[in-house]
């Protein structure tokens, strides 16, 4: 992925991908049953968490028009740790990390859809900058 550049020419380190608004992360994970790339909101009060949350529904069908899949939209989950959180997520099923063969459809899978969804960011990032 370093020579894809993001949306707007820039060299970015997209494994550690940087939002600049704090509590909202984009994340890409596999394991040995799927591969996910997600938009998570997290370490917020509830109703702070649900706002944000809220605003990103306001972007849906911009959201969709750009990505051009459907993805799962989760008021509430819990993550790893047991927290309650917010994700908008899509998976890549089924595929395993530890098998190489399937390494070039989890990297695609990657690739394709963290460069769309800088896309999308660059173009409403600033309705997150101020908060909630």
């Amino acid at each position: 992925m370093k020579p894809i550049k993001d949306a707007e020419g820039n060299s970015i380190n997209w494994i550690n991908y940087k939002t600049g608004v704090r509590h909202i992360y984009f994340r890409m994970d596999a394991d040995k049953r799927k591969a996910t790339v997600s938009i998570e909101i997290k370490h917020l009060p509830k109703d702070t968490r649900l706002e944000y949350f809220a605003k990103f529904e306001m972007l849906k069908s911009y959201f969709s028009k750009i990505i051009q899949e459907q993805w799962h939209w989760q008021q509430k989950f819990y993550d790893e740790d047991g927290s309650e959180a917010s994700r908008i997520m899509v998976e890549l099923e089924p595929v395993n990390i530890f098998r190489q063969e399937d390494w070039p459809a989890i990297i695609s899978f990657f690739k394709e859809r963290i460069v769309l969804l800088d896309r999308f960011w660059k173009d409403v990032k600033f309705q997150f900058e101020s908060g909630i």
